[in-house]
């Protein structure tokens, strides 16, 4: 049985109800847990019942995150190829619809970027990122770009359209080494409202990579969901009951998790449904932590400085630092195309100064190259 038809089997009311009604009781019983918890206690990590618990779920954050992974942090650094989109997210800057310039790097360009990346920062995890548009950037330029990167870096990640099985093999042989993909909301009745036109309205083609992806063999496999469009905590519980799900049918996978809360971008301003405060972002972490201790966290420069700064020691295991969000951002085109707008800003020198400060060190490759 693939994921997607488990989706409409938990339903989406019904896990929204049984998070609001978890008690102190079976808040207390999650956190007696050493190991192995199960959605249901993480739902009542995450609901409003826990929130009195929140500095008692710090300190276990801390301690699993510093068991598994030392007092490290891994630095990533995306490289946007294109925003050339066919898709009409309503919440993207890159949405088919916005009078942008549309730009796909050529390779002469692609390694300008590196060039630029790697005079910032000692990065040997990068991250290629384009819009979807499959007939000019599809698969074939994604092997290429990978080919291009490849003598530079030591872990190349992709978050590209879905591809189908033999793609991810494809990309896997030529130096693929994770797929990052977010569902963005796993509200089935809702989903089309965001996503109105274009393949990734497909709701189904979309969960579905997931399993594509650990049929081809992809060593490492990223989640998330775009907190903002429906109620987080209903769609994290989903996404936990995706990992569960993951890590028992391609069990030799690893696996991420992001959580990318909205962020201002071009064209229309649509408005979040949904605001997350910053003490439920870190219940949320704290909660992904205790449920999982093996499973990579990461924070992006969508969040700030401060908080980035605090949730270093308590459960974030990667980040990203100097990012554009716009191709050429590095070097070529410089801001004018962005995804979305970035909020912490600084240099990788600044943000490992941070990471250092706090008796913490960095990890410029993968972690699951750096510390098998």
């Amino acid at each position: 049985m693939l994921y997607k038809e488990l989706v409409d089997e938990y339903g989406w009311d019904d896990i929204h109800s049984r998070i609001n009604k978890k008690t102190v009781i079976d808040v207390e019983l999650a956190l007696s847990k050493s190991r192995r918890l199960t959605v249901d206690d993480f739902m009542a990590l995450i609901s409003p019942a826990a929130e009195p618990y929140l500095e008692q779920m710090a300190v276990l954050s801390r301690k699993y995150t510093q068991q598994r992974f030392g007092k490290t942090i891994q630095f990533y650094v995306p490289l946007y190829l294109t925003n050339s989109c066919m898709n009409h997210c309503v919440y993207c800057g890159f949405n088919h619809n916005n009078n942008i310039k549309r730009i796909i790097l050529t390779d002469e360009q692609i390694l300008q970027e590196v060039e630029a990346i790697k005079s910032i920062g000692d990065f040997q995890h990068i991250l290629l990122v384009t819009g979807e548009n499959p007939r000019d950037a599809g698969v074939d330029y994604i092997e290429n770009a990978i080919h291009l990167v490849k003598p530079y870096f030591s872990s190349i990640s992709i978050e590209v359209q879905p591809l189908k099985e033999e793609e991810y093999k494809r990309l896997t042989n030529a130096g693929l080494n994770a797929v990052y993909c977010y569902q963005e909301t796993y509200n089935k009745q809702n989903y089309k409202v965001y996503h109105p036109k274009g393949m990734k309205s497909k709701f189904d083609w979309r969960l579905d990579a997931f399993d594509r992806m650990g049929k081809a063999g992809v060593h490492k496999v990223g989640l998330g969901v775009l907190i903002g469009l429906e109620d987080w905590r209903t769609d994290v519980s989903m996404m936990a009951f995706h990992l569960r799900y993951l890590q028992k049918t391609y069990w030799q996978t690893k696996y991420s998790i992001s959580f990318p809360r909205m962020r201002p971008h071009e064209g229309e301003a649509f408005q979040p449904n949904i605001v997350m405060s910053d003490k439920e972002l870190a219940q949320l972490i704290f909660a992904f932590r205790i449920f999982d201790h093996d499973v990579e966290l990461a924070l992006s420069t969508r969040e700030d400085k401060s908080f980035r700064d605090h949730l270093t020691t308590l459960g974030i295991t990667s980040l990203s630092a100097g990012s554009k969000t716009d191709p050429g951002g590095y070097a070529v085109y410089k801001k004018e195309l962005e995804q979305f707008a970035v909020n912490d800003d600084r240099s990788p020198d600044d943000v490992l100064n941070a990471v250092k400060s706090q008796g913490y060190e960095v990890v410029w490759k993968d972690w699951d190259l750096s510390l098998q």
